[in-house]
This record gives C-alpha cells, sequence and structure tokens, in this order.
C-alpha cells in the first residue's frame, strides 16, 4: 500500500457543473491524458504523485480522488466488511487523523451519515487490529480524508488527495458580498476570447475575483502556490521533497509582465477595499488598477482592444426588478459606446435582464453558479460598421 505515490490507479477529479470543458483543457495542458469526460469532472489513470502535481497546478477542479479500491456491497454491513479488508494501516498514521466524505445512493441507506460512520468504523477498526490504538477521526478536512463512492451495489474507495476544495483559491479572506467561486471565475475566463495579454476590464469587481483570477492565469500564477496543506500530505509514504520540487518549479514559471493592463472598478469603497486586499494577499495586487467609480466611468484603453467582463447583480430568477432593468440597458449602452474593438462578456442567471442589454449575442455560454443556470454572454462590439 506504500506503493501508491508511484502505483497508477483510477483518478476522479470533479468539478462544478459544466466546468468540466475547462478543467479538461487545464489536465491536457498538463500533458495528462484524460480516460472518458463527464459533467462534473474526468477520469485520468494515474499515480498520487501525478495527483500532488494536479492539486498544485489546477483551477478549475474540485478534489481529486485517487482509487484504492472498488467492490460489491449491497448494505451497511457488507460495506463495513470491505472496507475493514484494505490496509489502512498502511495508508494513515495510527497517530493521525482522518474523515470521510461520500456521495451515496443506495436503497438501504436513509443517509449518508449512516456510510460515513460504517467507514470510519471500519478505519479506525482495522488500525486498532494492527497499532492496537484507535486513530482520531471528525468533520475535519485538514488531515487525511477517505471518499466513498456508493450507488446501489457498486462501491469505491478512494483516497481525496486534495482535502479542502480546490475550487476555492485561498487568497479570498473577505468573500464581500454574493461572490463568484474562484473555480467558477477561473472557468469563465478561460471560455472567453481574451489572449492574456491585451487588456482586460472589469466593472462592478465586488470583491475582486475575476480580475484577480484573470491576473493569475495571465501571469501563469496557479492556485497551488498559495496553498501549504493538501490531503495527499497525510498519507503514508508521501515524500515532501515532491511537493516543494513541483512548487519550485511553479515559482520558476511566473511570469514577470509588467506591461499587463487589468482595471477593476466598482460603485462601493469598501468592494475596492475588500478587492485591493484579496488581490494582495493573492501577490497580484500590482498588476491590477483599482478605482472606485460607477461602473459607466470606468476608462477603458484605447491603444488596443481586449476584454471587457461584467458579473452584475441579476436578482432572483423570478420577478426583474426595474432597477436592475435599469442597470442592464446602461451596460448595453455603455459597451456599445465606449468599448469599441473590444470582445464583452456578461455573466448573469436572469435571462429577462439579459434581454434588456439591447445587443445580440454571439456566443452563449453555459454554466451554473450554485444550482443557478446561467449564461456567460459574448458580444462582438464592432469598430464602425460591421463588413
Amino acid at each position: 500500500m506504500h506503493q501508491v505515490f508511484n502505483t497508477p490507479s483510477k483518478v476522479i477529479i470533479t468539478c462544478n457543473k459544466r466546468l468540466s470543458p475547462y478543467l479538461e483543457l487545464e489536465v491536457k495542458n498538463l500533458g495528462f491524458k484524460p480516460v472518458r469526460i463527464f459533467s462534473t469532472g474526468l477520469e485520468l489513470k494515474v499515480s498520487l504523485n501525478d495527483c500532488i502535481r494536479l492539486n498544485l497546478n489546477l483551477r478549475c477542479a474540485s478534489q481529486v480522488l485517487y482509487s484504492l479500491q472498488e467492490f460489491d456491497a449491497e448494505n451497511g454491513e457488507e460495506l463495513y466488511q470491505k472496507v475493514t479488508a484494505i490496509a489502512w494501516e498502511k495508508l494513515i498514521d495510527f497517530g493521525g487523523y482522518f474523515s470521510v466524505t461520500s456521495n451515496v445512493d443506495n436503497s438501504t441507506i436513509t443517509t449518508p451519515l449512516f456510510a460515513n460512520l460504517k467507514v470510519k468504523d471500519a478505519i479506525a477498526d482495522r488500525i486498532k487490529s494492527v497499532h492496537k490504538i484507535r486513530p482520531n477521526s471528525g468533520p475535519d478536512y485538514t488531515k487525511t480524508v477517505v471518499h466513498l463512492y456508493w450507488k446501489n451495489e457498486k462501491a469505491e474507495i478512494f483516497l481525496d488527495t486534495s482535502g479542502e476544495t480546490l475550487a476555492k483559491h485561498s487568497y479570498r479572506k473577505i468573500p464581500g458580498k454574493a461572490p463568484m467561486l474562484e473555480a467558477l471565475a477561473a472557468s469563465t475566463i478561460l471560455a472567453t476570447q481574451w489572449d492574456f495579454k491585451s487588456p482586460f476590464i472589469n466593472p462592478m469587481c465586488g470583491s475582486g475575483t475575476l480580475a484577480i483570477e484573470a491576473a493569475l492565469i495571465a501571469t501563469g500564477r496557479t492556485p497551488g502556490l498559495l496553498r501549504m496543506n493538501y490531503g495527499f500530505m497525510h498519507i503514508l509514504g508521501y515524500e515532501e521533497e515532491v511537493f516543494f520540487t513541483e512548487r519550485r518549479r511553479l515559482k520558476d514559471q511566473v511570469v514577470k509582465n509588467q506591461d499587463l493592463k487589468i482595471i477593476a472598478t466598482d460603485i462601493s469603497e469598501d468592494a475596492i477595499d475588500i478587492s485591493k486586499k484579496n488581490a494582495k494577499t493573492a501577490g497580484v495586487d500590482q498588476l491590477i488598477e483599482f478605482y472606485a467609480c460607477d461602473f459607466a466611468d470606468t476608462r477603458i484603453p484605447q491603444d488596443e482592444a481586449g476584454v471587457i467582463m461584467f458579473n452584475p447583480e441579476y436578482g432572483e430568477r423570478l420577478g426583474v426588478h426595474s432597477k436592475l432593468e435599469a442597470t442592464y440597458a446602461r451596460i448595453g449602452d455603455f459597451m456599445k459606446k465606449e468599448c469599441k474593438g473590444y470582445t464583452g462578456y456578461i455573466f448573469t442567471g436572469n435571462p429577462d435582464l439579459a434581454k434588456k442589454i439591447g445587443l445580440r449575442a454571439s456566443r452563449r455560454i453555459e454554466f451554473y453558479n450554485g444550482k443557478l443556470d446561467c449564461r456567460l454572454l459574448e458580444y462582438e462590439l464592432y469598430d464602425g460598421s460591421r463588413r
């Protein structure tokens, strides 16, 4: 079992729904070849050491799960027996701490907590039978994390090599109002036609997530440079030199691009203050110009065309507010008059409000924000008449 760090196995990388095309792009850019792709992730065959690299590099992922074993289990008792048969004493330190997560759809189980408890007891009992000491366990994901996937009678046990989710990128100490998840923000930027060199303008920036992700992507700074604890660090056989070698490589690949023009504005002084603090934590505060102003007063560089991206409020799905209708109409006017030559993007979960923009979208890219069905609307803002 201690060979897991060098032994290829099935690895599932999960992500939020509709982010898998951008996750696939990232994984392929790292030189890995997906075995299959589905709406909430993809499958690879790689080792645990490869999982270290994946964890440090991915922007759009949630968890990197390394498969230990697949088996049939009709009920909780069978699940317990099969999990007890795994040599956990070679994977988890008896003086350590572990937690269990699950995705369960089995007719004999009314609550996933029962399945989690069965797995937890099986692991602890197995380690106690060898070492005479029962390891601690609980709900905290900062140490070893074991994941159960159980659908009907098919069960699979994974090591969650990420621990806490990769979808949060560790710089947003102050979230602000209704923030966009970092993995979603990164995916929307990857979905645009931005070349990572021309201006990136983000009016109504809120807590600054889009502008910060744009700066991180453009300069090759990966989320792994902002985080020092992962699930793989708490598995027996982990060699920290593998982690530090990859981290050094990531530091060396950061592009020192001082010509980058990223502008973020918001009408709220508080939002700009929060954005500046978050950008500083992310190490990109020198790369973003922040201004407190109405979005219509945002300065648009005219020397070269870039991308302008809005993530305005979209209220509840039903019942459009007249104030928001007016805002969306103003956004449309602003893009049409002040952003000629740029490609415009508006992220919204409200199709009725989107109609008020008054421009024809050239693409409607599908996303979810939580459970809300959203679109990233693309607008080609022609300079002069369209040929």
